[in-house]
């Protein structure tokens, strides 16, 4: 089965045959069509089969209140003490909500927020725990500015009692995969969700991963956990994929998946990008503290927007922005309102 990777571009010189690519910002008019077992090749957009033409092409609905012709951000909110960039910092319900008050000021337009720590080694945290960390702290952010609310967890019982407190997203790093329950929840109450891909727990994912082309691999995962959650009655149209940037992948993986990222369009759902901070951004910028890895962070998130990725996950949300105005207004030539 071949693979379509759609090369994006931005230039405002576009050819008579170019097509937009998910309804964004880029377009394109060549595709790298891809085998596991034989050399790829450049086509042009005509010779690329209807239906994987129209997943690529396709406007992306809006998911809880985000519409995707345009890149967003989604803030970062762990309620941990021990999250690798940030734990304890936004632990006590008053920082947390503080820290959701200044993000939102900084551009922010949907929070995602976490009782768990996923970095690479840590321990599960028991349900209790995690609903005591998170369910408040969701439902005072939505009493008090309305922003959309995800819930970053593995677990039914947690996702329940968020939805319950006002989020409206379920974000699940083990792609549905970890509870049997969480997917059949989301189904029920008309959630929409983001499925992640992960090799291994987060105890062991660093332990040597491998994959036989880590792109492809990815991909197949995720279209298989979209037939999965179609299947159980999500609609296609409120499903977000994203390959999960440093989830069991060593530095060449999360190159290859970076270099890649155009090719999840043809999943036909809109793509996260989950990479700030991360390890990988520090050993490459040489930046050891993972707080002062803002500059890599950002060159891999606007590498992302020049594929077309339609939501940025991050911890520095006015950098981020900032760094995005700059981006559309040389590169698209968008000025921000009332500029």
């Amino acid at each position: 089965m071949p693979y379509y990777r759609p090369i994006p571009q931005t230039d405002v010189a576009r050819s008579d045959d170019a097509l937009p690519l998910a309804g964004g910002w880029c377009w394109f008019d060549r595709v790298e069509e891809i085998h596991r077992d034989a050399p790829s090749r450049l086509i042009p957009v005509q010779d690329v089969p209807k239906d994987a033409l129209e997943r690529l092409t396709r406007p992306r609905a809006p998911i809880s209140g985000l519409a995707f012709d345009t890149p967003k951000i989604m803030g970062i909110l762990n309620v941990t003490p021990d999250s690798f960039s940030d734990g304890g910092e936004h632990f006590a319900p008053d920082a947390a909500l503080s820290h959701t008050r200044d993000m939102i000021a900084q551009g922010a337009e949907i929070i995602d927020v976490g009782g768990e720590s996923t970095r690479p080694g840590a321990q599960e945290v028991s349900v209790e725990e995690e609903i005591r960390r998170t369910a408040p702290v969701i439902a005072a952010i939505r009493a008090e500015t309305g922003i959309p609310v995800s819930i970053d967890t593995r677990k039914a019982t947690v996702a329940k009692a968020a939805h319950e407190a006002g989020a409206s997203l379920v974000n699940d790093v083990a792609g549905f995969t970890f509870d049997p329950a969480l997917a059949p929840l989301c189904a029920t109450r008309a959630l929409p969700v983001c499925v992640m891909h992960a090799q291994g727990t987060p105890d062991i994912m660093q332990n040597d991963p491998r994959y036989d082309n880590v792109a492809l691999d990815v991909f197949d995962f995720l279209a298989e956990r979209i037939e999965t959650l179609t299947a159980l009655g999500i609609p296609r149209g409120a499903i977000i994929v994203d390959p999960g940037i440093g989830f069991g992948k060593t530095l060449e993986h999360n190159l290859q998946l970076l270099q890649n990222l155009a090719l999840f369009h043809g999943l036909g759902c809109p793509i996260l990008l989950g990479a700030s901070r991360k390890r990988f951004i520090g050993t490459i910028g040489g930046t050891e503290e993972a707080r002062n890895r803002a500059p890599g962070s950002l060159a891999v998130a606007l590498a992302g927007i020049a594929q077309g990725v339609q939501i940025l996950r991050v911890h520095d949300v006015g950098a981020t922005a900032e760094a995005l105005k700059l981006w559309q207004a040389s590169v698209l030539g968008q000025l921000p309102a009332g500029t």
